[in-house]
């Protein structure tokens, strides 16, 4: 697949309402969306009153249409008494394996301090919850957390890994991920991948991480026999859209502007795209910010695009 056959027909995006703002509540970070049954699924970091994104727990909403959306409750609520993710679980990822479903989500423990990228600055982790039906009830998985930091502050995910996004590849779980080194701003961040072998893992970072110096939010997909990125608005690749014929080595295609932190309808069901069967996307769910009392809140829209194979 040449580059100048990729998104030919791309021209930006177009958003409408999913789920509206709500004063005192905050709707964040919505998973990629699948269907089941004839009926839409989406995740999301959900908190009340606080503005404290990381003391968000896991909610879920579905809808018959892919437009209008029913919030459904609580997915998962935060860990016990000293566990990995005792303050917050947030950013979640869904992935469809072994007639499962696996919840991927970052999580932070008690004490937490958010001291930016500095010395104080509570690491984050990724674990992985698992049940038989979207509808959970969701078990957390025995060997959590499933990927952390480095211990080499040198390393690019030293202080964060977080907000995973998953693909299957030649039979493999490809983990996409952003990490953020000791000492560096939010604005810093950069992706990484790390692979296994089954849902769980063991995940193995990628040797040459990253495989992108930028963005935030993780946003990958399949398509054709490659891989399509957003890269979210950060970093010197920020505001992009990327495309890897292997998985691992990006080329920009185009910039634009990227819809906040975008969780695209996967049509192709987390299914293994290698034979060049990656159908791209079309729409998903987003948030955007909306100002209440000088604070941000965000919520959830729809975006529309043209990004299909």
């Amino acid at each position: 697949m040449g580059k100048k056959n990729i998104f030919n027909n791309f021209d930006g995006f177009q958003y409408k309402p999913a789920i509206p703002y709500e004063k005192g509540l905050t709707r964040r970070d919505p998973s990629p969306v699948i269907k089941v049954d004839n009926k839409y699924y989406v995740w999301y970091s959900l908190t009340k009153q606080s503005l404290h994104g990381y003391a968000a727990t896991i909610w879920y909403a579905t809808s018959s249409d892919g437009i209008n959306w029913e919030e459904q409750g609580q997915a998962l609520d935060k860990g016990g008494a000293g566990s990995f993710d005792e303050f917050g679980v947030f950013t979640p990822s869904i992935l469809v394996a072994n007639e499962k479903y696996y919840l991927f989500y970052t999580a932070v423990p008690k004490p937490f301090d958010n001291d930016a990228g500095g010395p104080a600055g509570t690491k984050t982790a990724i674990g992985i919850a698992v049940t038989n039906s979207p509808e959970g009830p969701w078990k957390r998985f025995a060997g959590n957390p499933i990927l952390k930091p480095s211990e080499d502050v040198q390393s690019f995910d030293s202080h964060r890994v977080d907000d995973s996004c998953l693909l299957v590849r030649e039979g493999q779980f490809w983990l996409y991920y952003k990490g953020r080194q000791t000492g560096k701003t939010p604005g810093e961040t950069k992706m990484g991948l790390a692979i296994a072998k089954s849902p769980t893992g063991p995940y193995i970072k990628y040797e040459d991480n990253p495989v992108l110096n930028g963005g935030h939010e993780v946003c990958v997909w399949p398509h054709g026999k490659g891989v399509g990125a957003l890269v979210a608005p950060t970093g010197a690749q920020g505001n992009t859209l990327q495309y890897s014929q292997d998985g691992i080595n990006f080329n920009k295609i185009k910039n634009t502007n990227v819809p906040g932190a975008p969780g695209p309808y996967r049509k192709d069901h987390y299914r293994d795209c290698s034979d060049g069967s990656g159908p791209g996307i079309t729409w998903g769910l987003c948030h955007t910010i909306k100002k209440e009392n000088n604070h941000q809140r965000p919520y959830l829209v729809r975006f529309e695009c043209d990004l299909r194979k």
